[in-house]
């Protein structure tokens, strides 16, 4: 039905009245007072709000968080990750490192990643990184409890201690023997706690025969718990750890340092991938220092990691890799990936 002049008239009316001088059904008095009412509820609620957050951030400590280690959801098991890593934007759940080492702009995606990673890593010199070694005196200023935590500095990550596995040598990846970072995600106050040790004291005595005990501890997890992916530390790692107490029998402090630090082994997860991968190298070496822990959000810290190099993998052939990170207070979990991370390499 078509709209009459009254309905138009109506609404022009409700619009503006003209007889009671109303403006959409309300006097100018009446717009004032909602005006003014919605202006107060508004600044009641905006101040409400604010007072609430205030009252929150007086619970929190910037610097730390407020759950920690079983309390918080990260827990007290760190995870270990890796780089370079594939393009996440095209696929996030890949973990397949995958170039041709006679084509330039491929094997340099990868290589960059590692380049802008080094990058990142703070200078020696700086107030904010000191230079930490095991023994008495080496991470004083580190370790330090007493010291405020914007006056304590980070140990020094030396970039030119990782052999092969540098700019200048694309990270061996021109020359298909790729290097990989293996790091250890960060827990705020996580602290390892090395095998071998009576509580977290060296004890040179009876060394051999802890650790042994230790291990033996760990094969009866593994047993009791196969689908978990568990394993024996390799025999390799066993020797090395044996072969550096060893040689340090005139310095307990420094065994003590050493066997509390983080241990990495890297190997392919099946017995083709074990044929297949070659030669493995670890740069510095096959442990992260104990002295980097714990993370406490301390002034330039950088994360610590120990570059894998791959000396002869199989060109042409997909390869499952596994590396694991142990200490005492690392479990492996497989379906959780906790304490390993698993990642593939493809050469062409």
């Amino acid at each position: 039905m078509p709209k009459g002049k009254g309905d138009e008239g109506g609404f022009m009316k409700f619009l503006w009245n003209s007889d009671t001088g109303e403006f959409l059904g309300r006097t100018g008095s009446s717009w004032g007072k909602i005006i003014v009412f919605y202006i107060i509820f508004f600044a009641g609620l905006a101040a409400f709000f604010l007072l609430m957050l205030y009252i929150f951030f007086l619970t929190l400590d910037l610097q730390k968080p407020k759950w920690q280690m079983t309390n918080g959801l990260i827990g007290d098991n760190p995870g270990v990750g890796f780089r370079p890593q594939p393009d996440q934007d095209k696929n996030v759940d890949s973990t397949l490192i995958w170039f041709d080492r006679n084509r330039k702009e491929n094997y340099e995606f990868w290589s960059k990643q590692l380049d802008e990673w080094f990058n990142e890593i703070p200078k020696e010199g700086g107030s904010d990184v000191t230079k930490c070694s095991f023994g008495a005196g080496g991470t004083d200023t580190y370790k330090d409890k007493n010291k405020k935590r914007e006056q304590i500095a980070s140990c020094f990550v030396d970039n030119k201690q990782f052999g092969e596995c540098n700019p200048e040598n694309k990270f061996g990846y021109r020359l298909g023997e790729p290097c990989i970072l293996v790091k250890l995600n960060r827990i705020y106050a996580w602290e390892p706690i090395g095998f071998g040790l009576n509580g977290k004291q060296y004890n040179q005595a009876n060394f051999p025969e802890i650790f042994s005990n230790e291990l033996k501890e760990l094969e009866k997890d593994i047993e009791n718990n196969p689908q978990q992916g568990m394993k024996p530390m390799p025999l390799f790692l066993q020797e090395y750890i044996k072969k550096e107490v060893e040689t340090q029998d005139h310095n307990p402090q420094w065994k003590t340092d050493f066997l509390n630090s983080v241990f990495i082994s890297c190997e392919g997860e099946n017995p083709a991938d074990k044929e297949n991968i070659g030669p493995i190298s670890y740069y510095p070496h096959p442990y992260i220092p104990s002295y980097y822990f714990p993370f406490t959000n301390q002034r330039g810290y950088q994360s610590p990691f120990v570059m894998v190099q791959l000396k002869k993998p199989m060109p042409g052939v997909l390869i499952n890799v596994e590396c694991r990170a142990w200490a005492r207070n690392i479990n492996h979990n497989r379906p959780d990936r906790l304490g390993m991370v698993h990642f593939e390499i493809m050469i062409d």
